[in-house]
């Protein structure tokens, strides 16, 4: 009786902290939904690709939003490798790379990854977001210095967060704000400058010239990361250090496998060989995260294998980003970026940027609002993707629908 009694008073204290976290949650949930920028998940119910089908919406879908940039995540011979290695290799390895999760198709997509770089060596992780919560920390300490764009991935932000270096934030593409605080980080050991290749939200490109011919004046180290850039930027797909002719002058690069490289999952590091050994021993999600699945890998090495072995698909990317960007201003929309097949349509507002997507998807064209807290307060918009694999009637038949939907909201005249 006791007993029951003095649990009596746990069990109502307990009851009220979830009530109390309850309300918290609601209170939080609503001013999301109040500020409009709600972000509602669509429901795909095929395969991923230029047309998809959508849970609820009757008809084929051209699909505008993903980041399937050559159109590899159903290319045949990329699902026939991921068949292959799982029947030979199995659905997953059940432990860390260290411990008993390491087989020998994880060693040969890094050696394949550092070959398509042109880097020493490469380090594979269950994806990019990882690899860059797992440099910065392993590689930086109090004697050093991290100079990072303030517009990065949030996965180099929260990276960075996790070092205990000196951190420096440069405004974004600024090459004389970059200057002056190498300027100041001089007093320390290593200086590490940190950006995007490709910057996902405005599709514009790192000035890596700039950075590098910086870099080597104050005897600085270049990172960028390459999730949109990896496998159609560049004379043959190899990013943005090929693409600005500076190779040679990048230390570190880490990318993705689930965009343009198959488009599942994964991400990896590649850079000097003692580095990648270094991340191996201390690199906490690398350390602590089961090993890729063998499917995964099996698909992302096959789509190396077909970039390296021709550029015609990357050949066509160019041409189908500027019609589809000319027609679009042309029709009287602002489109940020520089060329690159991310192409955000500003619109401003966050409602508007929801709504004008819903009514997209009516007019059979699956395309995202992005609002707060993935972009900046009043700066909204609906971020179209252009993939190698979409035709040049898809692409005329989404700016056909962009023109409909907005003259209907207001957003053209």
């Amino acid at each position: 009786l006791h007993a029951a009694l003095s649990a009596a008073p746990r069990s109502r204290r307990a009851q009220s902290a979830l009530t109390q976290l309850r309300g918290v949650l609601e209170e939080e949930l609503e001013a999301i939904r109040g500020a409009g920028t709600w972000k509602s998940e669509r429901v795909i119910t095929s395969r991923q690709g230029p047309r998809i089908h959508v849970d609820g919406v009757s008809g084929g879908i051209l699909n505008f939003c993903a980041n399937n940039y050559l159109g590899l995540s159903s290319h045949p011979e990329v699902i026939q490798a991921g068949l292959q290695a799982l029947e030979e290799f199995g659905a997953g390895l059940s432990s860390t790379r260290f411990i008993c999760g390491t087989q020998s198709i994880h060693k040969d997509l890094e050696a394949k990854i550092a070959r398509f770089h042109q880097r020493e060596d490469a380090i594979l992780y269950p994806s990019c977001f990882d690899a860059n919560a797992g440099l910065f920390e392993a590689l930086l300490t109090p004697q050093d210095a991290v100079l990072s764009d303030e517009l990065n991935h949030a996965s180099i932000i929260d990276g960075i967060r996790l070092c205990k270096a000196h951190k420096y934030r440069y405004h974004h593409l600024d090459m004389a704000d970059l200057e002056a605080k190498l300027q100041e980080a001089q007093k320390h050991r290593l200086r590490l400058v940190a950006t995007d290749g490709a910057f996902s939200m405005d599709g514009d490109i790192a000035p890596l010239r700039e950075i590098c011919h910086l870099a080597s004046r104050y005897d600085a180290l270049v990172f960028v990361d390459e999730c949109h850039a990896t496998g159609f930027l560049g004379a043959t797909g190899r990013g943005t250090d090929e693409l600005l002719g500076v190779t040679d002058q990048v230390t570190i690069i880490n990318s993705t496998l689930g965009k343009a490289l198959g488009g599942a999952s994964g991400g990896y590091t590649t850079g000097p060989e003692p580095l990648v050994s270094l991340l191996r021993q201390r690199s906490r999600p690398y350390l602590f995260s089961n090993s890729l699945p063998p499917a995964v890998v099996g698909c992302a090495s096959k789509a190396l294998d077909l970039l390296m072995e021709s550029n015609a698909i990357v050949q066509t990317m160019a041409a189908k980003t500027q019609r589809f960007r000319s027609k679009m201003e042309a029709a009287g929309f602002t489109i940020l970026g520089a060329n690159h097949p991310i192409c955000p349509v500003m619109l401003g507002d966050a409602r508007l940027a929801s709504c004008m997507a819903d009514d997209m998807l009516k007019r059979g064209i699956f395309v995202i609002g992005f609002s707060y807290p993935v972009v900046p307060k009043g700066k909204a918009r609906i971020r179209v993707q252009i993939s190698a694999v979409h035709s040049e009637e898809d692409i005329d038949r989404c700016v056909e629908a962009f023109v409909e939907v907005g003259r209907l909201h207001g957003a053209l005249p």
